[in-house]
């Protein structure tokens, strides 16, 4: 499934966030890691062409006895690791790397070396995430306790939160959790959150207005729990421990932060798209909303088939490999 896996990293302590996610992930899905550092190229010039070389020698030289230090540890832990180190536009270059090595998971912190922002993710990762070739694993900076490299004597996952709307687009996402739950005896959150129809706001409603709504909120309140409970039972979940949740409100995105908090959920995992999902969108408004706000790790699973190849090639990076 993520086999095999794209780090970036820049050398701060808090991209370092994502290294036991690293071990995580790669132990569940035996999967193949590369870690890569991308330098930033500065336009040239014929006066400043000597000092790019030596710069980019420098830069080259200590960006690999990073990796080759980050490499080791991560060793250590039993992972297949390999590092890269290339010059080019930052967030261009990850995602061009990611497309032509044909990534399956990209794991990012949210903030790197240009520090903590008010914003929910820095504006690099932003870009990596929106133009991602693949699924997109975001591990959020602020977090202290994902600092270490070891693999923690209590899982990072031990509660995993699954927003679903009945779809098979939102069921994407499964196999994935179930896989993660079973190697690390997970227990999964299946939720979903019922919203009330829309109606006519010009007037106030009317008796039969609101006897409508509450209609079709019981009705599809009833669909929800028949597929929540279908779900359950399903064979892959056997041995599993599994919590439904079924929630009306108006606002879904409230209710979803509001659960995480309340179930003390280690990650939240959702697909790019969910029912009313476009295509030509890179994820629904619920992933988008989840990306700026979700306050844990939080896993993307890409939906689209073949998003790799639809994906314009922008080659704007010249490739420094060491192996």
């Amino acid at each position: 499934m993520f086999d095999p896996i794209l780090v970036p990293l820049d050398g701060s302590q808090l991209a370092e966030c994502v290294l036991p996610h690293i071990v995580a992930f790669s132990r569940s899905f035996k999967s193949h890691t590369t870690l890569l550092r991308m330098l930033e190229k500065n336009p040239s010039g014929t006066s400043v062409q000597l000092f790019d070389l030596l710069n980019w020698q420098i830069k080259k030289t200590e960006s690999n006895l990073y990796l080759e230090k980050t490499k080791t540890l991560l060793q250590e832990s039993g992972i297949n690791v390999r590092i890269n180190v290339m010059e080019g536009l930052v967030a261009e270059g990850i995602t061009d790397y990611a497309k032509n090595q044909g990534m399956k998971l990209i794991i990012l912190s949210s903030h790197g070396k240009s520090g903590l922002t008010q914003w929910g993710i820095s504006s690099i990762a932003q870009k990596i995430i929106w133009s991602a070739p693949s699924s997109v694993l975001i591990i959020r900076a602020h977090q202290p306790e994902f600092q270490a490299v070891e693999q923690p004597a209590i899982p990072l996952y031990q509660r995993i939160l699954v927003p679903l709307d009945g779809s098979q687009r939102a069921e994407n996402v499964l196999p994935v959790v179930t896989k993660l739950a079973h190697y690390y005896n997970s227990q999964i959150h299946l939720i979903q959150v019922i919203q009330p129809p829309e109606m006519a706001r010009q007037l106030p409603l009317t008796r039969e207005d609101i006897e409508l709504s509450n209609r079709i909120v019981a009705r599809n309140q009833e669909e929800a729990a028949q597929y929540l409970e279908q779900l359950k039972s399903r064979s892959y979940l056997e041995g599993l421990t599994v919590q439904t949740h079924l929630i009306t409100s108006d606002n879904a995105a409230t209710e979803l932060h509001r659960i995480t908090v309340q179930e003390n959920i280690d990650m939240v995992a959702l697909s790019a798209h969910g029912y009313s999902g476009n295509q030509q969108w890179p994820y629904g408004s619920m992933v988008n909303n989840f990306i700026m706000y979700c306050a844990v790790p939080l896993l993307i699973v890409q939906d689209i088939p073949g998003k790799q190849e639809q994906m314009p090639l922008e080659t704007s990076s010249r490739e420094r490999a060491d192996r």
